[in-house]
């Protein structure tokens, strides 16, 4: 991102490079369902996913919830993995087996997770501004990240075959870096938090499916 001298040290992520935080949630058949843009580079994931639930109208309707990484908390609407076990898909092969139930349901959670990493590869190679620099303003810019999302979905919906997702396929991602409060209705995931009802059900969730899988 090209921003002021004096805004910089908002925008610096954890690399050091200048940039803005994007919120996305996508589906299974990989089209954005909810897209947050304008936060700056250096702020947290949880605090992101708190402005979207509270000014920004995202909804998770009671009883269901996303799949999100280890930036994020464990918490009602919201399903992380567990921390400190193993994670990626890569860890895992015919020789190497998860061994506990955290660890069979990490594996599970990384490869249902996948879909949002396709999703960002795949919007990102089919729209090269997208994967260069900008020297737009910043309000231009977080447009622009919306408008791509918004003729992502069309061309997912419309396309019998999606060029850009064949060639994510063939290619893999481009090397380049990542870059009004609504009221509460009981129906509708309005906090975001730990909770210990959350946490068993998490706990139970993979037990579960790790019990299943060995039978």
């Amino acid at each position: 991102m090209t921003i002021p001298v004096e805004d910089r040290p908002k925008y610096r992520n954890r690399r050091g490079e200048i940039t803005t935080n994007v919120l996305g949630a996508c589906s299974p058949n990989l089209q954005f369902q909810y897209v947050l843009t304008g936060w700056e580079g250096s702020a947290a994931d949880g605090r992101v996913l708190r402005d979207a639930i509270y000014r920004h109208k995202l909804i998770v309707p009671t009883g269901t919830y996303y799949l999100v990484d280890a930036g994020y908390t464990n918490g009602e609407g919201f399903l992380a993995p567990f921390r400190g076990e193993r994670y990626h898909l890569n860890d895992w092969d015919d020789d190497n087996q998860p061994t506990s139930a955290r660890e069979y349901y990490n594996m599970m959670h990384s490869s249902a997770r996948n879909v949002i990493e396709r999703c960002f590869g795949i919007l990102k190679k089919r729209w090269a501004i997208l994967r260069s620099p900008s020297f737009y303003p910043v309000k231009t810019q977080n447009r622009i990240v919306l408008a791509s999302c918004i003729l992502h979905n069309y061309i997912r919906i419309e396309s019998e075959f999606d060029q850009a997702e064949i060639e994510f396929d063939q290619h893999g991602p481009e090397d380049h870096h990542e870059q009004n409060e609504h009221e509460a209705d009981e129906d509708h995931i309005t906090t975001v938090g730990t909770s210990d009802a959350w946490t068993t059900f998490r706990n139970n969730l993979a037990d579960s499916m790790f019990i299943s899988w060995n039978h």
